[in-house]
């Protein structure tokens, strides 16, 4: 088996693991068809990013080639907008909501602006006040690719992200988030969540089943993902889980090295199966590994990275993955873009995970120069 690997960036991470290196963006179609053409591909698939999943669904159709997910469910995976308003059709449980062209916003603060077809939280922010919502519409319609902004209520409670293949839920994760400016931002993903305690048992679907994971699988199903990987991201309020959205990808949270170390789940190994048009055995059963899990993300102070200094230990940390390199200039916290690594650690429990991936975090350090004023 062979890969190519398309990026627009050409010091892309990805590009030290492809047999081909492809320097395109993933966002142009056109290019990517033809080039797709002429390789003589096997299977297309993205993985990791939400607006080319349709891109690519939809070239699969083009060339005959199989999928996970078809163009039309891709749209529902890849728009915001539409993906809120089949599951209002479907009765599954989300924030209330309104899309905004040239009309008054009805929801009141606290509420989330975004713009509702893009990705990596580009154009969304967070509105605790009556005087933040007009230039927050204002940033959710430069950034929209239609001029179209969603506003949605901000459910107050915990967040958790559930990692299912299939249609079926694998493993819940505690989503740690960081604060204003960087709202939406994960800072970890933490297993077991603590609204699950333990990952059910595959093989046993039943009446017991916790209804964020109930929640996670109807909001699946209403979207029509029937095959490969689904990240599902979901607020605990008062009423119950909210889901907040459904991506027909990997989450990012390093979701497939945290599988595969809690319950030995190949989500990777999976995706490219799902890619190829193979069938992933998901009626065997999956125990956890282990007590906890953890994917630490890691913030360096805003400058031009000069190096990254990462040394040994402590126990349990299984990777470090650092994303850039010298050169880069690190800007703030604002967006899921702004983090120059991760960390995964594993523990008895997930108390023990987390002060691992605590204690490695502490122990890496990035050193950047002044890169005058970063805006």
């Amino acid at each position: 088996m062979w890969t190519a690997v398309a990026d627009r960036d050409p010091a892309a991470p990805g590009f030290r693991f492809a047999d081909r290196r492809c320097i395109v963006s993933t966002e142009d179609e056109p290019a990517l068809e033809r080039l797709a053409a002429a390789l003589d591909l096997d299977g297309i698939v993205s993985p990791g990013t939400d607006w080319p999943v349709a891109v690519a669904a939809r070239i699969a159709e083009k060339l005959g080639l199989p999928h996970p997910i078809s163009p039309q469910t891709a749209v529902l995976a890849t728009n915001k907008l539409r993906q809120r308003e089949r599951l209002a059709a479907e009765g599954v449980p989300q924030p209330r909501w309104q899309v905004v062209t040239d009309g008054t916003v009805e929801i009141e603060p606290p509420c989330v602006v975004k713009a509702p077809d893009r990705q990596g939280q580009k154009g969304l922010t967070l509105v605790r006040t009556r005087d933040e919502l007009a230039p927050a519409v204002a940033t959710a319609r430069a950034a929209s690719r239609t001029g179209a902004v969603l506003v949605e209520a901000l459910v107050d409670g915990p967040e958790v992200t559930v990692i299912g293949f299939g249609g079926r839920s694998l493993l819940v994760t505690d989503r740690v988030t960081a604060e204003p400016p960087a709202f939406g931002v994960a800072l970890a993903h933490v297993w077991p969540s603590r609204l699950e305690g333990q990952t059910l048992d595959m093989a046993r679907r039943d009446a017991s089943e916790g209804q964020t994971l109930a929640a996670a699988e109807r909001a699946v199903a209403a979207l029509g993902i029937e095959r490969g990987p689904t990240y599902t991201q979901l607020r605990v309020g008062a009423d119950g889980p909210e889901v907040v959205e459904v991506a027909a990808r990997l989450g990012g949270g390093h979701d497939a090295e945290l599988a595969e170390a809690a319950l030995g789940i190949p989500l990777n190994d999976w995706t490219i199966d799902a890619a190829l048009g193979r069938t992933a055995l998901l009626t065997q059963c999956h125990k956890p590994r282990l007590g906890g899990a953890v994917t630490r993300f890691l913030v360096a102070p805003p400058g031009v990275l000069e190096r990254v200094e990462v040394p040994d230990g402590p126990d349990g940390v299984l990777r470090v993955r650092i994303y850039r390199e010298p050169g880069f200039v690190v800007g703030p916290l604002r967006r899921g873009a702004d983090r120059v690594g991760a960390v995964l650690a594993v523990g008895d429990s997930r108390e023990q995970a987390l002060a691992r991936a605590d204690a490695a975090a502490e122990r890496i350090r990035f050193v950047t120069a002044d890169a005058g004023a970063l805006v």
